[in-house]
């Protein structure tokens, strides 16, 4: 449930990006023509609406951590890193492991080819950051 939440938000912000359509008209798109009856339907909520309302924030936390400008990032590593970035930030209850699995997961089935490798140094380096007690306790 969680994990499809992820995948549609995903889409749904991939949309806001590139379509600039505004983020309720994308909602009903999605409640519309897409089953969600198997998603976490708060989450989903959530992120696309979240991620929008803090994306200079959220883009400033990657920045730091990138090997690149944002401008050359594709849509979908960035949207990625996005969703990550929110994770470690904004939803503590999330273990930063899985926050990174799961943006791992999603640029391994949306992004290019190793683009899962990318997203996972980048965010697994903001983790460092964001949740230092966390990682520091997880490691021996």
């Amino acid at each position: 449930m969680r994990r499809e939440a992820r995948n549609f938000a995903l889409q749904a912000l991939y949309q806001w990006h590139m379509a600039g359509s505004t983020l309720n008209e994308i909602e009903a798109e999605f409640r519309a023509e897409r089953d969600l009856s198997q998603v976490d339907i708060a989450l989903f909520s959530e992120l696309l609406h979240g991620i929008p309302a803090q994306v200079a924030e959220l883009d400033q936390k990657i920045t730091p951590c990138l090997d690149r400008t944002l401008d050359e990032l594709d849509p979908i590593e960035l949207n990625v890193l996005r969703i990550g970035t929110f994770e470690l930030a904004s939803r503590l209850s999330v273990p930063y492991r899985v926050a990174i699995n799961e943006s791992v997961n999603l640029a391994k089935t949306f992004g290019a080819t190793d683009s899962h490798k990318y997203v996972n140094g980048v965010l697994d380096k903001l983790a460092k950051s964001l949740r230092s007690a966390e990682v520091n306790a997880a490691r021996p």
